[in-house]
């Protein structure tokens, strides 16, 4: 008689629980990955396939391993926005303390004093740099760094308004004086305004003034911080003389972007403004219909500087620096990996695994890209454990445990039988 099928039993019951109860100890671990009992049986020789082979009763259950479960967990908004969450797959690739790539699919990161994009481990995001204009510069994937400076301010180059003059408006040139009185609104038939950037980023406010000269025609004034922009003080000239056709549904003249020289001036504060040479600025958008004066569109591409105020991620991965001036610029980029058998991977604890022979490996990328996910900013992965499953493989793995334990006693009571014969 032997008892090892018994044991064998027992050993394998057991092994199955303890992997049941890592998956439930870990249910609400993000990122992590249910594993699963594997069995095999044993026999104490191979099948030949012979008469006396057919009668063999075999040795007991062995565990041919631990296989882990890499489908989809669900993801959860958490609004944080460095938290990242792999829809599809992938692995984010980090970086541990003594310089050893391990890839995880928790995605709670956060910023480390020393700006680096870093996990509850300490192991540092990697991902691609970018240049100074925010260009991803792809290579050799890196630990993510965010910025700590500004941004420098930007020089107005080019300026951009749309807009509608009233075909009905009367004609205001004056008969005598000069041609516009910018404090007198009887010379000109509308306004607005727009705010332009010299090249230190200090802020010049730029008025238009459109001022009717006859059927179709209109002039146009301007003046920077109160100064006049073209021709003297007392005496200006316009910058621009716009002709509509005679259906006002666009500009016969000018057909291309107007060029304007900002001349130097004093600022609300007091401070002076340097001058902004060269502003191409288009009204291609124009109307002139018979209905009131409106301004549907007024951009420029200047700005002051800003400080580093936030960051977010997009679904490609990039890192989005947010500044105090409205403007936005790429910091860098996350670098997924995936492999042609993620069951291969040896597991670290603390949500990582490593690369093996048996996972072969990786292939990189960006999110989106070939069968990569995919990356949802502000979300995080929950665990995939079936926590309603786990508990009935629960159960049942504990009646294994109880059956296997009734063969040995079986046994047990079979030999007491035998040695207890006269």
């Amino acid at each position: 008689m032997g008892f090892q099928q018994g044991l064998s039993g027992l050993s394998a019951a057991s092994k199955n629980l303890e992997v049941i109860g890592n998956n439930v100890a870990n249910s609400n671990t993000y990122g992590e990955k249910s594993s699963r009992a594997e069995f095999a049986d044993m026999y104490a020789a191979a099948m030949t396939g012979s008469a006396a082979n057919n009668t063999q009763a075999g040795i007991g259950v062995q565990v041919a391993t631990v296989s882990q479960q890499f489908n989809q967990g669900n993801i959860t908004p958490t609004g944080n926005p460095l938290d990242l969450a792999i829809n599809g797959n992938g692995f984010f690739q980090t970086q541990d303390p003594s310089n050893q790539i391990q890839y995880t699919r928790n995605g709670q990161f956060k910023v480390s004093n020393t700006g680096n994009i870093v996990n509850d481990q300490g192991n540092k995001l990697l991902g691609y740099p970018a240049d100074a204009s925010g260009a991803i510069v792809q290579g050799a994937a890196q630990p993510l760094q965010l910025p700590t400076g500004g941004i420098d301010p930007q020089q107005t180059t080019k300026s951009t308004m749309e807009f509608n003059l009233d075909a009905r408006a009367a004609v205001t040139t004056p008969t005598s004086g000069p041609t516009i009185d910018f404090t007198n609104q009887k010379t000109y038939n509308n306004a607005t305004s727009v705010t332009m950037f010299d090249a230190k980023g200090q802020d010049v406010a730029v008025s238009y003034y459109f001022q009717k000269t006859g059927t179709d025609t209109f002039d146009v004034y301007a003046t920077a911080n109160g100064t006049t922009v073209n021709g003297a003080p007392g005496a200006p000239s316009p910058v621009a003389s716009l002709q509509f056709s005679s259906d006002g549904s666009s500009l016969i003249s000018p057909t291309g972007p107007i060029t304007i020289d900002i001349p130097a001036s004093t600022n609300a504060e007091g401070a002076a403004t340097l001058p902004i040479s060269g502003i191409a600025l288009d009204v291609s958008g124009a109307t002139e219909f018979g209905s009131n004066f409106g301004v549907t569109n007024m951009t420029q591409d200047g700005y002051t500087a800003g400080q580093l105020t936030g960051v977010s991620v997009d679904n490609s991965g990039k890192l989005i620096a947010q500044y105090s001036n409205g403007q936005t610029k790429a910091a860098g980029q996350l670098e997924l990996a995936n492999f042609r058998n993620p069951q291969g991977l040896t597991p670290l604890g603390g949500n990582g695994w490593k690369q093996t022979a048996a996972s072969g490996g990786p292939t990189v990328g960006v999110a989106g890209d070939g069968n990569l996910g995919v990356l949802n900013s502000g979300s995080l992965e929950e665990s995939n454990v079936d926590l309603t499953a786990e508990l009935v493989s629960m159960i049942t793995a504990q009646r294994d445990y109880q059956a296997n334990a009734q063969t040995i006693k079986t046994m047990d009571q079979a030999m007491q039988t035998l040695v207890n014969l006269r």
